[in-house]
């Protein structure tokens, strides 16, 4: 079986606001492979082909499974773990990680048709860019050409939330204690009011952000090898006890943590997710 061999490149200038990163991935094995990802709180438009066609045979998930996977398509939040079951052969898939805001700052769109859900290319404008992207033949040609149609949407000046926004900071930099009851102290603003506009830009509730945020970040804890016990890492979390620990990290990644801590699976996580082979 090939390696996956990841890039993860910044984006660049006035990009920063809404684009977390360019994530590729390459692969030159002959071998179908299946792989499973983690919910990471992070939208994203993806481009993925072998040879001009779809690379992704399907995609399953517990609401039901996707077939006909266009080569270029865009997603919203994903509250659930995936499989996703490549055809044989080698394939690059480019994706672009969005920031959690960003699908209504650059699309303008109702985020919350996209939640558990993608569009392909040809459902929102975008079939000129996936020519473009068949056509180039490096990263170098794929970043700038997603680049220079992510400027020109940033151009279309789509008003910005920058109270959701704010509390995305402040999720991001205390995920260890954060509450929406703490968000909303620190916003000045009513709970209602609150999970209304952050489900308008974000797509699922605060509550259900942060849930998905913490496993994240209980798994990447466990893999730095920083805390000697499970235990510790939920203590550190502040979860309520590590029955509830455990139970939200099994969900989320179908493993359990003592799995994850011993890489008993193939796991690849970086900044952005979480996801290991089959």
């Amino acid at each position: 079986m090939g390696i996956i061999d990841f890039t993860v490149l910044p984006p660049v200038g006035t990009l920063c606001n809404d684009v977390d990163s360019f994530r590729i991935a390459r692969y030159g094995g002959e071998e179908a492979l299946s792989i499973k990802v983690c919910p990471h709180g992070f939208p994203g438009i993806v481009f993925q082909q072998n040879n001009g066609q779809s690379a992704i045979k399907d995609i399953n998930t517990k609401s039901g499974r996707v077939i006909d996977i266009p080569t270029l398509y865009i997603h919203g939040q994903v509250k659930e773990l995936a499989i996703m079951n490549f055809k044989q052969g080698p394939f690059v898939t480019i994706q672009v990680v969005l920031k959690p805001h960003a699908l209504r700052t650059l699309f303008g769109m109702d985020v919350s048709t996209l939640t558990n859900n993608s569009f392909g290319f040809a459902e929102i404008g975008m079939e000129d860019l996936n020519r473009q992207l068949l056509d180039a033949k490096d990263n170098k040609h794929y970043i700038k050409l997603l680049t220079d149609f992510l400027m020109e949407k940033q151009s279309q000046g789509y008003p910005r939330d920058t109270l959701v926004e704010q509390s995305l900071c402040l999720i991001n930099k205390n995920i260890s204690f954060v509450t929406v009851k703490y968000l909303i102290e620190q916003l000045h603003i009513s709970e209602r009011q609150f999970e209304k506009r952050f489900v308008q830009c974000v797509g699922i509730t605060p509550q259900a952000f942060i849930r998905i945020k913490r496993v994240n970040e209980a798994i990447k804890l466990m893999d730095t090898d920083r805390y000697e016990r499970l235990s510790d890492i939920a203590r550190a979390l502040n979860y309520y006890d590590q029955s509830h620990f455990i139970r939200d990290i099994k969900e989320f990644s179908g493993i359990t943590p003592k799995s994850i801590s011993q890489k008993v699976n193939s796991f690849h996580h970086d900044h952005i997710s979480s996801s290991y082979l089959v």
